[in-house]
């Protein structure tokens, strides 16, 4: 099986409410390695409360963070990223270097809406669009509105932006009514990415084989490599040619619907 590529943790130590200390980050990157993770990009908040992290901040810790997993023996890669709250002026951030895109690359933006609602995405997206970047929508299987209203969902991804489930919410970690929108989610073919979005080693860990075998057992193994390593993989690399699984067909059989964004 090919590495799986995790581009929503909040590995980095200290600076969110992720990772509390370096001794977190290591066990975490331990946890990570041992389930078969081979690159994570460290994505802690940004803008909302977490306005004070800065760019270059988040870079250099990241850069700490590698050096120190290397001493430790480990061989996962981390790379500077960012979870990023909607805001106005969040745009203008990003261009400037201020707040980040996954891997840094400059093209995909992971986007935080607020828990509790859902508003419009649309001139987001279209902005985004406008300055060559593409938006990831963080966990929408955990956010209030969404759950309301599930058919913003498909709206969003016609218009170019790509959905990233959470591996707890799939197991059922965040409860039956997240899990069973997670999985309506991959059979609608409206899921690209699984990611941990890992906050510790205790709880809420960064794992995701459990979460592959039961994608595979939703749609087929071929489906559940590309949500946790070809998609991701692709993130990381800045190929914006994202495969979007389609749900299985009568056959058993699934396509995979590309789209260049």
């Amino acid at each position: 099986m090919p590495p799986f590529f995790d581009i929503h943790c909040h590995l980095a130590p200290g600076i969110d409410d992720g990772s509390k200390s370096w001794d977190d980050s290591l066990a975490m990157a331990r946890m990570a390695e041992r389930d078969g993770i081979g690159t994570v990009v460290c994505t802690p908040h940004q803008l909302g409360t977490y306005r004070h992290n800065r760019g270059t901040e988040i870079r250099a810790l990241v850069a700490e963070l590698q050096t120190t997993l290397q001493s430790a023996g480990l061989g996962l890669k981390v790379l500077p990223g960012a979870d990023v709250r909607i805001e106005p002026d969040m745009i203008s951030l990003i261009k400037s270097g201020e707040v980040l895109t996954l891997a840094d690359g400059g093209i995909f933006v992971l986007l935080e809406l607020p828990h509790e609602l859902f508003f419009s995405l649309d001139e987001v997206i279209d902005r985004l669009s406008e300055q060559g970047m593409i938006g990831v929508l963080s966990h929408p299987e955990r956010n209030q509105g969404i759950l309301k209203r599930p058919e913003v969902i498909a709206p969003l991804v016609e218009r170019g932006c790509y959905m990233q489930i959470t591996c707890g919410s799939l197991l059922g970690t965040f409860g039956p009514r997240c899990r069973d929108f997670s999985k309506w989610m991959l059979e609608q073919g409206l899921a690209s990415f699984l990611s941990t979005d890992a906050h510790g080693p205790k709880s809420r860990r960064p794992l995701m084989k459990r979460a592959h075998e039961c994608a595979a057992e939703i749609l087929d193994h071929d489906a559940a490599d590309l949500l946790c390593c070809h998609n991701p993989q692709k993130v990381v690399q800045g190929k914006r040619d994202i495969d979007i699984v389609m749900p299985r067909r009568r056959s058993g059989s699934w396509l995979p619907w590309r789209r260049a964004a």
